[in-house]
């Protein structure tokens, strides 16, 4: 890699990450296959080396079935030829056809995200949601054959709450077979409460790394959407307008004066807040275009003081 950033360890894994894990969401989305190689090629050519994506994106798309960001990002990883520079994540449990986290449902869903991205193993396979209705074991066993056979190096969980995290890794002792190493929560100066103390000391205790999502609240903590400001084209406005209210505004106005403080960008300070947090290891945020890259970077460079930090939690309260 060209870029100068530097590597943290997943505990317990080899799996060594860049401070940044670039979401692949809008891949074949807000970003056709064109614009996604040129933010893969972006971000690698920062020292990026993280990324994101699941089965199921993007199929809230009209006319999309899902699969459509994995199919992209396999094309890239061919073109390019740097799988090999690569820590590839991904999702299963929510896509038609394969949903929840039986066996059936995890080793169908695993052979065909392992065909769309082209490649024999993918490093990080996570269950995308809790599947309430599929006993424990029988989920925690079909991960462990993933890792058997090689298929999966290692395999995390997304959208856990603590008690049934906890439990899934007494099962996954039990059983001896391949553990989570990584939660992915949903984390920004706007949504904190899935992220709680529960989470956090199970997480510390455990040695278990987060790697939250959502970090730019879809693009509002960029500061690009004010009162009275320019309208937005992007498919995400609707929804981040609706965060403009008081606690929006007061957010957005901590994120102005720190960044006016470093130097940075108002995005670049929501992210850096979010790595701030304890057990976080990289949060995911993505780019639409190769120019929003260099932002998402930036924050791996950023370090807040403590005066800062405590301004954005008071204000995100």
């Amino acid at each position: 890699m060209t870029g100068t950033t530097h590597l943290a360890t997943i505990p317990r894994t080899d799996l060594a990450v860049s401070p940044i894990c670039l979401g692949g969401n809008v891949f074949g989305w807000t970003a056709d296959e064109t614009a996604s190689a040129g933010i893969l090629d972006a971000y690698l050519a920062g020292g990026g080396n993280f990324i994101d994506t699941a089965d199921v994106y993007s199929a809230w798309v009209s006319g999309h079935g899902g699969g459509e960001s994995e199919t992209v990002l396999g094309g890239w990883l061919a073109r390019s030829g740097r799988r090999d520079d690569i820590v590839l994540a991904t999702k299963v449990g929510q896509a038609d056809g394969v949903k929840g986290l039986s066996r059936t449902s995890i080793r169908a869903a695993a052979e065909a995200s392992l065909r769309r991205l082209g490649t024999d193993h993918i490093d990080l396979y996570y269950a995308h949601v809790d599947d309430p209705d599929t006993p424990q074991e029988e989920t925690v066993a079909a991960f462990g054959e993933l890792v058997a056979e090689g298929k999966v190096r290692q395999v995390a969980a997304s959208n856990f709450t603590a008690d049934r995290l906890a439990s899934s890794l007494r099962i996954a002792d039990e059983l001896g077979v391949a553990r989570y190493v990584a939660l992915q929560p949903a984390l920004n100066l706007l949504n904190r409460d899935a992220f709680g103390a529960d989470l956090q000391q199970l997480l510390e205790r455990e040695q278990i790394a987060a790697v939250p999502y959502g970090a730019l609240a879809g693009g509002f903590l960029t500061g690009k959407y004010r009162d009275g400001g320019p309208a937005v084209d992007s498919p995400r406005a609707a929804n981040a307008v609706r965060r403009l209210d008081d606690r929006g505004r007061r957010v957005l106005a901590a994120l102005d004066e720190v960044a006016a403080q470093t130097g940075a960008t108002q995005g670049a300070v929501a992210i850096a807040w979010v790595a701030a947090q304890p057990t976080v290891v990289a949060p995911i945020a993505s780019a639409s275009t190769p120019a929003q890259v260099a932002d998402l970077l930036a924050a791996t460079s950023l370090s807040l003081d403590a005066a800062q930090l405590q301004a954005l939690d008071t204000a995100s309260r």
